[in-house]
């Protein structure tokens, strides 16, 4: 069977990113829709220039090819149309952005446009981008991600993969990128998105992979695919195209599996955008951010507050999960201490760098930046990289009086955007009772598969012992988590 159902889907791929193998081949319709044509636009005028009409053409390389000889070789204007096209003032799409947020191992692409290397810019990561068979051969250091641009990019139309001659020259020309796809294809788990698999270049690839290691062996890669919609009055003639053009989809996506490649059916392209948060949620739900803070203990008491974030610390470690914080006055002290003596008392084989992500709050924000601003990014890093958002206390001095720490407020709005599952203390007040009461009203929309309601009211009730407490938060992650 060629289809893989969401579910499935989700489930396999979490597994090739956890363990540092998965990857993304994007296709012109990841920017179709912020504003950049994809083959059958960008070859329009071209089409028009010949005396030929791009919707009656179904071979768009060989248009470009024909525009090429047209002019004697020169593809002057082909160049033209790429920088014209390719340098709008379009900005990454929400999808760009969770791609750039997911720990990819490589991203591969026959875009021209920027798009994917802005997302990842716009979070601070670093980007090695290879553009030409010379850029292989460079590596830079210290960097995020590497994205492959197979065709080129807009920084050099004149190299662009267009036309007939480009494609048929591949090997020759830029022939270390088939070698080092091909490297990746059998390495790691490919995911299509964006892609109609019309690409000679592709196909080719794919091929070869297959010849070499034998259809049995293939890595499994997936397909994101828009199912055929069934048209209204389901009649007549919308009828018949509607069984012809579902029959040739299903042989299509029959035919890919040859190539290992398992298709995600889909109703709607916002499924994509869905699929890529369900992603991005759960790629980090061992790892656990606990936001807090404490000028005033009540009604706890500072002795039980911070002995709860001592071993609310060494539960999460000893449990197999990692600590994210960014060590909040009155609780981060002792909610660390506990993660790293268990850490190094305990621990068989540990890495502190890879168990817990510690980071105090920098009292000075670089030039051209606020401090509130500064300290949002610096709070949206820690908890982009964590699947669960623990809050406990939450209040601050001002003006002579406690209030509640909007810190920990900010810290909530950016969870909750970021559809993290909420781990709120309530029983412990000030903001973590505020965050429990928005939950608890809501509960169903913040875990729509709950089985857990008891540990969430557990969290709520000040009567709830330190045990029963740090048994409810690790019973919700477990049951979330696994």
């Amino acid at each position: 069977m060629s289809e893989v159902s969401i579910d499935y889907f989700i489930r396999e791929y979490l597994k090739s990113l956890e363990e540092d193998n998965a990857a993304i081949f994007a296709g012109a319709g990841l920017s179709a829709k912020l504003g950049y044509v994809d083959w059958k636009g960008l070859m329009k005028s071209v089409a028009e220039d010949l005396g030929l009409s791009v919707d009656k053409e179904t071979d768009l390389i060989a248009v470009a090819q024909y525009h090429s000889n047209h002019f004697g070789g020169n593809r002057t204007k082909l160049d033209e149309l790429l920088i014209t096209e390719f340098t709008k003032d379009a900005k990454p799409s929400r999808n760009h952005d969770l791609i750039a947020a997911l720990p990819l191992a490589a991203i591969w692409t026959t875009n021209y446009d920027t798009l994917i290397e802005d997302a990842y810019r716009s979070i601070g990561k670093r980007v090695d981008k290879k553009t030409t068979v010379q850029n292989l051969a460079q590596t830079a250091p210290r960097t995020d991600i590497v994205i492959y641009k197979m065709h080129g990019d807009i920084s050099q139309p004149q190299e662009a993969v267009l036309t007939k001659d480009d494609y048929e020259n591949y090997t020759d020309k830029r022939g270390l990128f088939t070698i080092k796809l091909q490297g990746d294809l059998v390495s790691k788990t490919f995911l299509f998105v964006g892609f109609s698999f019309t690409d000679p270049n592709i196909e080719y690839i794919l091929s070869r992979v297959r010849a070499l290691i034998g259809q049995k062996n293939e890595r499994h890669h997936y397909y994101f695919a828009k199912r055929i919609e069934k048209p209204k009055p389901f009649t007549g003639k919308k009828k018949a195209d509607y069984e012809y053009d579902t029959s040739k989809q299903r042989h299509f996506l029959n035919d890919l599996q040859r190539f290992g490649i398992q298709t995600v059916l889909i109703d709607d392209y916002s499924q994509i955008t869905e699929i890529f948060e369900e992603l991005h949620r759960n790629v980090y739900r061992r790892s656990i951010f606990v936001s807090g803070s404490a000028h005033e203990y009540a009604p706890f008491g500072r002795e039980r507050v911070e002995r709860l974030a001592y071993n609310l610390g060494r539960e999460i470690i000893k449990n197999g999960y990692n600590l994210v914080s960014g060590v909040g006055l009155g609780i981060g002290g002792t909610l660390s201490l506990g993660a790293l003596e268990e850490l190094y008392t305990t621990q068989s084989s540990f890495s502190a760098n890879s168990r817990t992500l510690l980071r105090p709050f920098p009292q000075n924000a670089p030039a051209g930046i606020s401090q509130a601003e500064f300290w949002r990014k610096h709070r949206e890093d820690m908890i982009s990289k964590s699947g669960f958002a623990i809050f406990l206390c939450g209040n601050k001095e001002k003006s002579g009086k406690t209030v509640i720490a909007d810190g920990v407020l900010e810290e909530w709005e950016i969870a909750k955007a970021m559809k993290k599952y909420p781990i709120p203390i309530g029983a412990s007040g000030h903001a973590a009772r505020q965050i429990w009461e928005e939950v608890n009203a809501d509960f169903s929309s913040f875990y729509p598969k709950s089985g857990f309601k008891q540990h969430f009211q557990t969290l709520g009730n000040e009567n709830s012992t330190d045990e029963q407490i740090i048994d409810a938060v690790l019973g919700i992650i477990k049951r979330v988590a696994g």
